[in-house]
């Protein structure tokens, strides 16, 4: 039994399921079409003078118009249907009679059957078949000609009563199945779109990212606990609870609120705002990506967004834009920050000071108390230097020992500020245990407008400069003859940096001066010299770029240039000794220098390493910033040789030597013009020649113009000679030619 109730259920439409606005829609609409009927069955009888008279017709319309108003006007749902299902029913039995029982009037009531299934009740589709069967069967009694129109069911009411009743019922059951199949369906549908309200709902609430649902007044429809969490909300909210209602405010309120910009985005957008928590103060920095959501007809019906908390991210960003503005060492502000708002304040139309500072024997101080107690002293100087500007100047540490201030106003302004540097520092700063006393250089310029940045700094390094060779602890205003060699300073760079960037063989020739051997006079060696071509084609030597060259970094690319050159040349002339090539203390200094050394010389493993010799000043050994013995050391173990350059010119004595493992040593001009006639400097010479030898190097001697100087040289038995007596420097392929000549002498 339980199991045929349970197959019948299973088979059979369960009824209802309707939203109510949905019903209401239905409902609506069948009442209408009730009244519609009403009317139109009304003018039928009106134009068939069928009505008066209280014939059946007539009661029949009567007791319509009231299953109308009840339609109209009851409460709930399955009475109001009950009511639209009797008045159908009048209205085709009206209809009936109406025809007189004409077989087509009855098709009326196979209409009524598939408008009531909208109703999707069993309660007025039950009613209106029941109505149907029992108005065929009793109206067929009372008055068979008004229910049929035929003589065999005027006869027979009864059975075709039930003929009329089984047609409607099948008629009936056909909706009934369309009915159940449509149930099917909405059920699939419903299952389908549970699972996925589950997934959703899984994916919503169980996500760690703060999220929202809103409604575009503002509604908050659903939030997930990571975001009460982070709001620190209740589990519930109460109805109508608002964005405005949030613990947080943004900071900024003369933005539009959040909710009008995501109102009136179209797709995603991602906006991020500064809030403020109100019960605590706790500033937020929150990234809000919105996501609108309309209907089919464009309106927006809501508004999803997830929240991401950026604070620490906007913190460390914070932080990081600090250090890049900042000096690590003195806090004050960076090289790059300087020249951003340098800017900023030239733009201003008013003048601007720029001073230069520099301390003085800094080098001393930090080696001979150590780098420690140099930093301490670097941090002091910053603050006295702090405290000394006025209030807004511009205060920088560019690096080393090198500080620039930057203040509006005229020369003498800046003449005044830097005396007043000038005297702050008259004092010994704290450092350590004890004091120290310091003295800086201070160079001013002055600039007028954004596009005079970098010449006014360099005008203020260039006085600087100047008040160093002055002696120091001075202040020096640049002057119009610095502003020359300024001027020649920016376009030497100009020239170089576009020179690096064209084809660097005919842009940056590599020129060769010989190097013979003094008792013979052939050529045993060359020494690589570097020119530069301008766009005009005019050849400028070393002495018009090289200090541009040292001062930018870009005597790195040059010098790796020139080596690279050297070497492809040194392959060439197979009967060539060696060439020798200067570097830079900047390239020596330069950690990737050794391993570009190593990678050209493996490169060419047929080059015999000892033909390259590298050619470093004694000066520039003498300002290293690196340990230069340990590096020669790494470059001899790759079997290059060593040159010390420029022998004599420096700080340094005759025991220098001892502490440098050079190879060749090159005696200045200095030392050899005039050789012949000077008996003092053959006596340095035949000193240093006696010292190299003891130490198993060679000697080379630079600048012999003079037959008489060679001649000398010569007998103080000094291995080779160097200068325009033998050759000027000259292109690759010249000296080539003159290689050849040298070679067919001997």
């Amino acid at each position: 039994m339980v199991t045929g109730r349970n197959a019948l259920h299973r088979w059979l439409p369960t009824g209802g399921g309707l939203r109510d606005e949905d019903w209401a829609g239905r409902h609506r609409l069948m009442t209408r079409l009730l009244a519609a009927g009403l009317a139109a069955l009304v003018a039928y009888g009106a134009l068939r003078d069928e009505l008066g008279g209280g014939n059946l017709t007539t009661w029949l319309i009567l007791l319509t118009l009231p299953c109308v108003v009840a339609a109209a006007t009851l409460r709930g749902h399955r009475l109001p249907s009950v009511f639209v299902a009797l008045g159908f029913t009048m209205v085709c039995a009206a209809f009936v009679a109406m025809t007189h029982g004409r077989t087509e009037a009855h098709f009326t009531f196979f209409i009524v059957v598939g408008a009531l299934a909208l109703y999707r009740d069993w309660a007025p589709f039950g009613v209106f078949l029941v109505a149907t069967t029992a108005h065929h069967g009793i109206f067929g009694i009372l008055d068979a000609e008004l229910t049929y129109g035929h003589h065999s069911a005027q006869k027979h009411p009864l059975f075709w009563a039930l003929i009329h009743g089984v047609a409607v019922l099948l008629a009936a059951t056909f909706q009934v199945v369309q009915w159940r199949l449509t149930e099917a369906e909405e059920q699939r549908a419903q299952e389908n779109l549970d699972e996925s309200q589950a997934q959703l709902t899984v994916a919503f609430d169980e996500t760690p990212v703060p999220m929202a649902m809103l409604a575009p007044d503002g509604r908050i429809l659903r939030t997930n606990s990571a975001y009460r969490s982070w709001l620190r909300l209740p589990d519930e909210l109460p109805a109508g609870f608002l964005t405005s209602d949030l613990p947080i405010e943004p900071v900024d309120l003369s933005k539009a609120p959040m909710l009008d910009e995501l109102v009136k985005q179209n797709g995603s957008s991602i906006t991020t705002r500064q809030y403020r928590r109100k019960d605590t103060g706790e500033t937020l920095w929150v990234e809000v990506h919105g996501t609108n959501v309309h209907d089919r007809s464009g309106r927006l019906r809501l508004i999803f967004v997830h929240c991401l908390d950026v604070t620490e991210n906007h913190r460390h960003q914070e932080e990081l834009q600090n250090q890049v503005r900042h000096d690590a060492l003195t806090g004050l502000l960076s090289r790059s920050a300087f020249e951003h708002d340098l800017l900023t304040l030239l733009a201003a139309d008013e003048p601007v000071s720029v001073l230069y500072l520099d301390v003085d024997r800094f080098k001393s101080i930090n080696d001979g108390a150590g780098h420690a107690a140099g930093d301490e002293l670097l941090r002091g100087l910053a603050t006295r230097l702090s405290a000394t500007v006025p209030a807004g100047a511009l205060v920088a540490r560019l690096g080393g020992d090198e500080f620039v201030v930057a203040l509006a106003g005229p020369p003498r302004t800046g003449a005044r500020v830097g005396h007043a540097i000038l005297a702050a520092f008259a004092e010994p700063l704290e450092v350590g245990d004890g004091h120290l006393q310091v003295s800086v250089s201070i160079g001013l310029a002055a600039g007028h407008g954004p596009e005079h940045g970098d010449e006014t700094v360099l005008a203020a390094d260039t006085a600087m400069y100047a008040a160093k060779r002055a002696g120091g602890n001075r202040l020096q205003t640049f002057s119009d003859d610095m502003r020359v060699k300024v001027r020649e300073k920016i376009a030497a760079e100009s020239r170089l940096r576009e020179a690096l960037s064209g084809d660097l063989t005919e842009t940056l020739p590599i020129w060769f001066q010989p190097i013979v051997a003094t008792d013979t006079g052939r050529i045993v060696g060359a020494e690589a010299l570097v020119r530069l071509r301008t766009p005009q084609g005019e050849l400028l030597s070393p002495f018009h770029f090289i200090p541009a060259a040292e001062e930018t970094g870009m005597i790195v690319p040059l010098g790796e240039h020139v080596l690279r050159r050297a070497v492809q040349h040194l392959i060439e002339w197979s009967d060539l000794d060696y060439v020798s090539v200067n570097v830079s203390p900047r390239q020596l200094a330069e950690p990737d220098f050794v391993p570009l050394l190593a990678h050209l010389l493996a490169t060419h493993p047929a080059l015999d390493p000892s033909r390259l010799v590298v050619e470093i000043t004694e000066t520039a050994l003498l300002g290293s910033s690196v340990d230069v013995r340990e590096r020669l050391e790494t470059i001899k173990n790759l079997g290059v040789r060593i040159a010390l350059d420029d022998f004599g010119t420096g700080y340094s004595s005759l025991t220098w030597l001892q502490s440098v493992p050079a190879d060749v040593v090159k005696l200045d001009r200095s030392f050899v013009a005039g050789l012949a006639a000077d008996p003092r400097k053959a006596s340095i010479i035949q000193a240093v020649l006696w010292l190299a030898r003891s130490l198993n190097m060679s000697v080379v001697a630079e600048g012999v113009e003079d037959p008489a100087d060679w001649h000398a040289l010569r007998d103080l038995d000094c291995p080779s000679c160097q200068g325009y007596l033998f050759g000027k420097p000259a292109p690759a392929d010249e000296f080539t030619a003159l290689l050849q000549r040298s070679l067919l002498k001997v």
